[in-house]
C-alpha cells in the first residue's frame, strides 16, 4: 500500500471572481512537518481550505497514498484522513472538552472515540483536568490545544493546521510547537503547518514559502533557521 503522502499538482482556487491560489504544487510525507508560511494575504488559507474539500479547486489534482481525492466531498477527505484545524479555532464554546472532542471523531466508532478521548487526555493532560468545562472557559491556549485534539480525534494521516500560534503568548506558543513535533514523532503523521510566525522553524522538516497566492520557494530546513526564514517573510 502507498505510503500516506498527500501530493498536491498545479492547484488553483477562486474565491469568488479572484483567483487566489495559483497553480500550487506540493508534498506531504508522513512523518514529516512542511511549513506553509507566509504573510497575511498570501492565500495560506484558502489553500488548505481547498485541501479539505471547503472550496472547491479551479484546476489541479489532490491525492492521498495515491487515491485521488480532486472530486471527493470534505466529508470524504476527512474519512480518508486529510483533517484541516483551521484558523480561528471555531469550537463550540457552550458544549464541554469532552464534546467538543466527540464532535471530532463523528465519523468513528464508539470504541475508536473512546480510545481516542483516552489518547487527547494523554496528550493534552490540562484537557483531561477540565473535561466537563464548557470550551469558551478555557484560556485562548488551552483552546488551541483543545482544536488540535478534535482535529487528531478524526484519526488524520495528514493534518492541516492554519496559524495555530495565532493569538496566544510566546511561551504557550512554543508548547504549542512542540506537541505540534510530538505528533510526526511519535504519530508519524505528515503535517502541514500554515504560519507566519518564525519562530516555527525549530520543528520544521521543509519550508514552503507562498506569496500573493503561489509558492516562491520551497526547500529543506535547518534547526537554526530562524533568521533566514524571518528574512523570507519580512524583509529583514
Amino acid at each position: 500500500m502507498p505510503a500516506p503522502e498527500l501530493i498536491v499538482k498545479d492547484l488553483s482556487v477562486r474565491r469568488g471572481a479572484l483567483r487566489v491560489v495559483h497553480a500550487v504544487s506540493l508534498t506531504v510525507p508522513e512523518h514529516s512537518i512542511v511549513g506553509l508560511l507566509g504573510l497575511n494575504g498570501a492565500g495560506k488559507s484558502s489553500l488548505l481550505a481547498c485541501l479539505a474539500g471547503d472550496l472547491p479547486a479551479e484546476e489541479g489534482s489532490i491525492s492521498l497514498g495515491g487515491v485521488d481525492l480532486s472530486r471527493a466531498s470534505s466529508w470524504d477527505r476527512c474519512r480518508a484522513g486529510v483533517v484541516l484545524v483551521p484558523a480561528g479555532r471555531q469550537l463550540f464554546t457552550s458544549l464541554s472538552v469532552v464534546d467538543n472532542l466527540l464532535v471530532g471523531a463523528h465519523l468513528r466508532t464508539k470504541a475508536e472515540r473512546a480510545e481516542s478521548l483516552d489518547e487527547m487526555f494523554t496528550l493534552f493532560p490540562i484537557l483531561a483536568e477540565k473535561r466537563g468545562q464548557e470550551a469558551g472557559d478555557l484560556s485562548g491556549g488551552q483552546q488551541q490545544m483543545l482544536a488540535v485534539a478534535r482535529g487528531l480525534m478524526a484519526r488524520p494521516k495528514i493534518l492541516m493546521l492554519d496559524e495555530p500560534s495565532e493569538g496566544l503568548a510566546p511561551v504557550v506558543v512554543q508548547q504549542m510547537f512542540e506537541a505540534i513535533a510530538r505528533l510526526r514523532d511519535e504519530k508519524g503523521l505528515g503535517i502541514l503547518l500554515a504560519e507566519q510566525n518564525a519562530g516555527v522553524v525549530g520543528i520544521l522538516d521543509s519550508i514552503t514559502m507562498m506569496q500573493s497566492g503561489v509558492i516562491s520557494e520551497t526547500r529543506a530546513v535547518e534547526a537554526t533557521d530562524t533568521e533566514g526564514i524571518a528574512h523570507y517573510m519580512f524583509g529583514s
